[in-house]
């Protein structure tokens, strides 16, 4: 049996724990939802290393297998098998949902133990991610689409777990409608896909795209712009990400599972995906990098004002998810997927440690309320310190390999502005990652007396020191300089191999036969003239390092040395209470689209609907009505009376009859 044929297993286990857990569960008790439900995401992280192995003995240059499991729609031309592709970055993202997404389920177990509807978030956190394995092994975008559709309901689900809190209902809404304005534009692309090539096969589209759409053409421009409008909702990047801060409404190990495993990375997974695509568009990857270097300086900015522990972490995952479409937007797609992985190792660390002080901070999130936890709280300060270390970008810890790496392709594929908004955004992450560190776990305490901070228990430490582990050591997936070193780009390099010499061959020749000639001879030659600098490349990652030490030495003289100055410095200071206030942007969307949609519906409601509608079906019945009042004078119960009108009816007819002839 080829190791292939297992692939169904891998989202097939989670989705058997759900639907065991969701009827069941209340029956069998929480012991059982325990084992039920970790059972499911662990067996298909061990399916996930078979076929892993497996794949290491795939020939080379032959196509990477996939399972085609039935014919799901045939209709005319259109052919479509639901069926799971195995290559190597489907497999990146297994490992990463499978393998992160077992230990935040192990961690729930400590954390979510005393809810009554255990049975429930367990169902649900299986479901999601059932949702999003199918999501990232799909083999053509409608099986990518029904995971991607998933994911949003399983986010809703969960966002909104707390469902008596009016907030957290609030939160869950405003994740799926949000969400629907990116999946709109999403499917957009895909009807637009098919248009072109007939098929939505990843394999077959990819392998057409360079001989199919012409290079800065109009097509490929606005199949992409609609796949990362869809990208943009999903991975909350400007202007969409508004749902995620929001999202912090529901469990903690929800929000790690969101933020580091599971719906934010779709976006950058699916751009990734179809990067044959957004190569023959040029002018969307310069969007795309302006929109995720933007985002990434934009949240920062916003991070170093939040007081909510979580709310600093979700500022922290739409910067550095713009550091990702950043890396896309260059080209460096390698870069991406490893800066998704290493983030997803310390994003995970991150919040489960921050679950792990709410947990014993007895569901406390302001960290003006904290300090000095560090000695209530060893395994998880340790842990959470050097999550933060990694997150900043310090040699040896894994975020210095993956970010330095977008920031070298941001300046050598890119140009100075893409590098200027990374390396921005890389000292204001060291600056507020470490003024979390130092507001929650150094200096006096504040904590209320009546808390008593306690560490957590092993179920809940041991994820946090595994994941700690994975933080500090990712990085030797890919170690830059020495050839043949980076795992992770050898790797991909099948998957995301592209020949931009046949592609803009082709496109002349599509556009010669239109009477249009065009030569694209300036666009190759600048891409065949970029060459690897390595002391540039060097001297980048000097220089990276010393910012993001800038960044912490600054937390510490503003936290540590004179914890007095930022209150003088920030107080009245309208600048300042512009980023506290997130930039005001939700209620701007609040006054010109919430605000609007509402009356609009409250008119239409009112007028087309209560008067419109309303007012024609009452009136039918009002005109029967009327009818039947004038016949019920006839009805006097009398038989007689009956009787007369029949002889009346009958002379008249008579009367008629006799006319007519």
């Amino acid at each position: 049996m080829s190791f292939v044929s297992l692939a169904f297993l891998v989202p097939l286990f989670p989705l058997i724990g759900s639907i065991i857990n969701g009827f069941f569960g209340l029956k069998i008790g929480k012991d059982r939802v325990s084992w039920v439900a970790c059972a499911g995401p662990v067996m298909s992280f061990a399916v996930t290393l078979i076929l892993l192995f497996s794949t290491f003995f795939h020939p080379e240059g032959t196509p990477y297998p996939e399972q085609s499991l039935f014919t799901w729609i045939a209709a005319g031309d259109l052919v479509i098998d639901f069926g799971f592709q195995i290559d190597p970055l489907s497999l990146v993202m297994m490992m990463v949902v499978t393998g992160v997404g077992s230990i935040i389920h192990i961690y729930s177990i400590g954390y979510m133990y005393e809810e009554y509807s255990y049975y429930r978030y367990f169902a649900y956190l299986n479901l999601f991610l059932f949702s999003m394995l199918l999501l990232v092994m799909g083999n053509n975008l409608l099986v990518m689409f029904i995971g991607w559709e998933g994911v949003g309901v399983c986010s809703y689900f969960l966002i909104g777990y707390y469902f008596e809190k009016k907030s957290a209902c609030d939160a869950g809404v405003k994740a799926f409608v949000v969400n629907r304005v990116g999946d709109f534009a999403f499917l957009l692309g895909i009807f637009g896909i098919f248009k072109m090539f007939g098929t939505i096969d990843f394999t077959e589209v990819m392998t057409a795209a360079p001989t199919t759409l012409i290079y800065d053409g109009e097509a490929a421009t606005l199949i992409t712009l609609a796949l990362f409008i869809g990208a943009t909702g999903k991975s909350a990047q400007i202007p969409l990400y508004t749902w995620l801060p929001d999202a912090m409404e529901g469990p903690t190990p929800v929000s790690a599972l969101i933020h580091a495993a599971t719906m934010v990375t779709a976006g950058v997974y699916m751009v990734v995906r179809c990067s044959a695509l957004f190569n023959m568009a040029p002018l969307t990857m310069m969007i795309i990098a302006l929109v995720g270097g933007g985002t990434a300086l934009f949240a920062a900015t916003i991070g170093c004002t939040q007081w909510d522990i979580k709310r600093v972490l979700a500022y922290s995952t739409v910067s550095q998810i713009g550091y990702m479409f950043l890396a896309c937007g260059v080209g460096a797609y390698t870069a991406a997927i490893f800066h998704l992985v290493t983030h997803a190792f310390f994003k995970a660390c991150l919040f489960l440690g921050s679950g792990s002080v709410i947990h014993g901070m007895h569901h406390e999130q302001d960290i003006r309320k904290m300090g000095g936890l560090k000695d209530h709280f060893p395994i998880t300060y340790v842990t959470f310190l050097v999550s933060t270390i990694a997150i900043a970008g310090i040699f040896p810890f894994s975020g210095f390999f993956s970010k330095d790496e977008i920031l070298y392709h941001a300046l050598m594929d890119g140009n100075v502005i893409y590098w200027g908004m990374g390396i921005s955004g890389a000292f204001i992450t060291a600056f507020y990652m470490f003024r979390l560190v130092f507001l929650t776990f150094h200096g006096p305490s504040h904590v209320d007396p009546h808390v008593h901070p306690h560490e957590s228990p092993k179920v809940m430490t041991l994820p946090l020191i595994i994941l700690a582990f994975l933080a500090l050591t990712g990085g030797i997936l890919g170690i830059p300089l020495i050839h043949g070193w980076h795992v992770l780009h050898n790797w991909l390099e099948p998957v995301l191999a592209f020949d931009l010499e046949t592609a803009l061959h082709a496109s002349e020749v599509m556009l010669a036969e239109h009477g249009h000639h065009t030569s694209f001879a300036e666009v190759l030659h600048e891409a065949q003239n970029k060459s690897h600098n390595i002391w540039l490349e060097i001297t980048l990652m000097i220089f990276s390092v010393g910012v993001a030490l800038a960044g912490i030495a600054t937390a510490w003289f503003f936290y540590i040395k004179k914890p007095e100055l930022p209150g003088k410095l920030t107080k009245g200071q309208w600048g300042f209470d512009l980023v506290e206030n997130k930039y005001y942007v939700d209620e701007f969307y609040d006054e010109t689209i919430v605000k609007p949609v509402v009356k609009g519906s409250d008119l239409l409601w009112r007028q087309a609907d209560a008067r419109g509608v309303d007012g024609v079906v009452n009136g039918v019945a009002w005109v029967i009505k009327l009818f039947s009042r004038a016949a019920s004078s006839f009805q006097s119960g009398f038989v007689r009376n009956y009787a007369l009108i029949m002889v009346m009816g009958f002379i008249f007819l008579m009367i008629v009859s006799q006319i007519e002839i």
